[in-house]
């Protein structure tokens, strides 16, 4: 996460420059700005080569022509910058990168479409102001995360995104060892790739080196305690792997760059549709992890012969296809809508049934709605699976709060169930954490149980006075100043018990489901169902109390009756007698 206001103040300019200056697209806009930076980094590690030859006082031989060269091109005036980028660099930036890459195959029809020489020499002056040579990898990887957050406010365009901090959740839960073969089927801007890449460094840095900033993320990803052959395996082709169907491209080429700009330099995202019968791949990937789209349906006759026949449904559809990808005893983290959770269609019960009854279902964890805000306020869940094994017990979790408003602001707020979420899922099978937990339960209740009895009292003094208010003597107000004094003390025993009870809430999120118990239900894996809570006490009136405040009502207005009809004969005869 980007902390440094100053930096992020320069990128918020930079951003407000190319949007003024015509670039009103927000894809087109971070695009651009990756050519850019893409291009400052080329120029920055030429000099650093030079520097390091110079001081072992060996010969320099360049290695970047001077046509890319970003300090000799960003000298020139303002039209002829434009024109050199457009007609010298570009031409070369598409044939950059290392053959069977895929930035080397989606550069070939990048183009810049930045026109007016002044936006251009402006934008470059401010990237130069950011001196992101000066900065750590994993700094330069934030920023760029950073303008990749500005997709959240581009309507439809943030289905690419997905929370940085839930991305690093379902990495952490998932676990991937250096090793492991990763992929994304629906890679959006690569999000996932490159957190469990950042995460195997981070495994893989030695203690006294690594750092956290002030919300928990990594700094100094260096994986100083990898080994050569580790480090060579996470370069390889194999190691990470994403698609994307953009048929634009745009998504393509940012996912590449920012694949390289977070340190993997031989970037492997393709296009392809998945779900088509174009996509080969079966037992490919150790590990999975994604948040395929789940709006709209797919074309029912592209769909590859191996899926199931009976769905269009993308999200259902992408279920099967994971377990086809994986390689056996593979693990995925995967986000989908909550009706894949309780659908009742047959396409629905038949992929539950057929991750618990054939695979090892490992994990649910319920999502509330407004984590996708601002762009969607749909209610999701991840699943946690294995290929082959068996389900004997599910493991869930009912997250109710994830560090931010769960409003379209998504500012953040203290109330955070992921270190929760992590902790338990880490000692799930640990006995000592669960009777631990089951320990704070009991000593969270021993106190709550005599405000909870005195909550009760004080709702039936309230109600109580409630009635005394409405049957009072006009004029009198003793049992209103008594009912504020009740409400008042209601107010401070909700103070007094909220901390308790959030807690007790809390430690009740976690729990665990039979295979037996879910197979009884049609394979219902949605939270609500099985998850147990103990509802407060409430207070009810006693009938025999009922009864004769209803007597007392009825007598009251009978002499509210009576006055009336008292008043109305009295004006009776005034009026005869004025006649």
């Amino acid at each position: 996460m980007l902390t440094d206001a100053k930096l992020k103040s320069q990128v918020d300019a930079l951003w407000d420059k190319l949007w003024t200056g015509g670039l009103s697209n927000p894809l087109d806009a971070i695009e651009q700005l990756s050519y850019l930076l893409f291009l400052k980094r080329l120029d920055d590690a030429e000099n650093q080569r030079q520097r390091q030859a110079q001081r072992r006082g060996q010969p320099y031989t360049p290695q970047l022509p001077d046509e890319l060269r970003w300090s000799i091109w960003t000298q020139k005036k303002a039209a002829d910058a434009l024109t050199h980028l457009k007609q010298v660099v570009f031409p070369q930036l598409r044939n950059f990168g290392p053959e069977g890459s895929s930035f080397r195959r989606y550069m070939a029809n990048a183009e810049c479409k930045i026109n007016r020489p002044n936006l251009l020499i402006e934008a470059c002056k401010l990237i130069d102001q950011m001196q992101i040579a000066g900065q750590q990898q994993d700094v330069q990887g934030d920023m760029y995360e950073y303008l990749l957050g500005h997709l959240s406010t581009a309507g439809r365009n943030g289905q690419f995104r997905t929370p940085r901090h839930i991305i690093r959740m379902m990495v952490q839960m998932l676990d991937p060892k250096p090793g492991d073969r990763v992929g994304d089927l629906a890679a959006g801007t690569c999000g996932f790739l490159v957190n469990a890449y950042q995460y195997m460094l981070e495994q893989h840095t030695s203690t006294e080196i690594l750092t956290y900033d002030a919300v928990g993320w990594p700094h100094n990803l260096v994986g100083d305690l990898l080994t050569p052959a580790q480090r060579e395996f996470l370069q390889s082709k194999e190691a990470f792997r994403g698609y994307d169907n953009d048929s634009g491209m745009t998504m393509l080429r940012i996912g590449s760059m920012n694949l390289m700009l977070h340190g993997l330099e031989n970037p492997q995202y393709f296009y392809m549709d998945t779900l088509s019968d174009a996509y080969e791949e079966q037992a490919t990937y150790d590990v999975i992890l994604m948040n395929p789209p789940f709006k709209g349906k797919v074309d029912k006759s592209g769909v590859h012969e191996t899926l199931p026949s009976n769905t269009t449904k993308s999200e259902l559809l992408f279920l099967h296809l994971i377990l086809r990808a994986l390689d056996m005893g593979g693990r995925a983290a995967v986000i989908v809508p909550d009706g894949v959770l309780f659908g009742s269609s047959r396409a629905h019960q038949e992929i539950r049934q057929k991750l618990v009854a054939e695979h090892g279902l490992m994990g649910v964890v319920s999502m509330p709605s407004g984590v996708f805000k601002p762009y969607a306020g749909v209610s999701t869940a991840i699943l946690f699976f294995a290929k082959g094994g068996s389900t004997e017990r599910i493991w869930f979790y009912d997250m109710a709060h994830d560090g931010f408003s769960l409003d379209d602001k998504r500012q953040p707020v203290a109330e955070n169930d992921i270190p929760d979420i992590l902790a338990c899922w880490q000692n799930r099978h640990d006995a000592e954490f669960a009777a631990a937990r089951q320990a704070k339960l009991a000593e969270l209740k021993a106190p709550l149980e005599p405000l909870q009895q005195e909550q009760l009292q004080l709702e039936g003094e309230a109600n109580r006075l409630t009635f005394e208010q409405v049957i009072e003597i006009n004029g009198e107000d003793k049992a209103a100043q008594a009912l504020a004094a009740v409400k008042a003390a209601q107010e401070q025993l909700q103070e007094q018990m909220a901390p308790l009870q959030a807690q007790i809430d809390q430690l009740g999120r976690q729990f665990w489901v039979t295979k037996k118990q879910v197979k009884v239900n049609k394979y219902d894996l949605s939270a609500s169902r099985y998850r147990e809570i103990e509802s407060e006490p409430t207070y009810y009136e006693q009938p025999q109390v009922t009864m004769e405040r209803l007597i007392t009502l009825e007598r009251v207005m009978a002499d509210e009756v009576a006055e009336l009809q008292d008043l109305v004969n009295y004006d009776e005869v005034e009026n005869c007698q004025v006649r």
